[in-house]
């Protein structure tokens, strides 16, 4: 069973800084895709952030003040979260394309929550 495991949320202050970690139990596996999403009480969740192919897409709500990066060694990939505002709180998600081969396979982690108050 193949399991994402997203770590590094809490309180933070506006303004503040955050990294979440995504953490995959696969094993020679390669990351096609790894993206963080989010949700909001009340609303939809949302794409926050992705790799794919190489190329980075980012919300035009956290652009300039969120960066995703991968480590494929390790098979992780991360989200540095700077200049946080209160807007941003919700439960972070991870999802990943995960490859063996051929088989491509779409997860997603628990949840996070991130909180950003004073």
């Amino acid at each position: 069973q193949v399991q994402l495991v997203e770590s590094g949320g809490g309180l933070v202050q506006p303004g503040g800084s955050r990294r979440l970690s995504c953490a995959t139990s696969a094993r020679k596996v390669t990351l096609a895709a790894a993206g963080w999403y989010r949700q909001a009480p009340g609303k939809q969740r949302e794409l926050v952030a992705e790799i794919r192919g190489g190329s980075t897409t980012y919300a035009d709500s956290v652009r300039g003040r969120f960066t995703v990066f991968s480590d494929n060694v390790n098979n992780a990939w991360y989200l540095q979260m700077n200049s946080l505002k209160p807007e941003d709180t919700a439960v972070y998600y991870c999802n990943g394309d995960l490859r063996w081969g051929k088989i491509e396979r779409n997860y997603w982690g628990q949840g996070i929550q991130v909180t950003v108050s004073s």
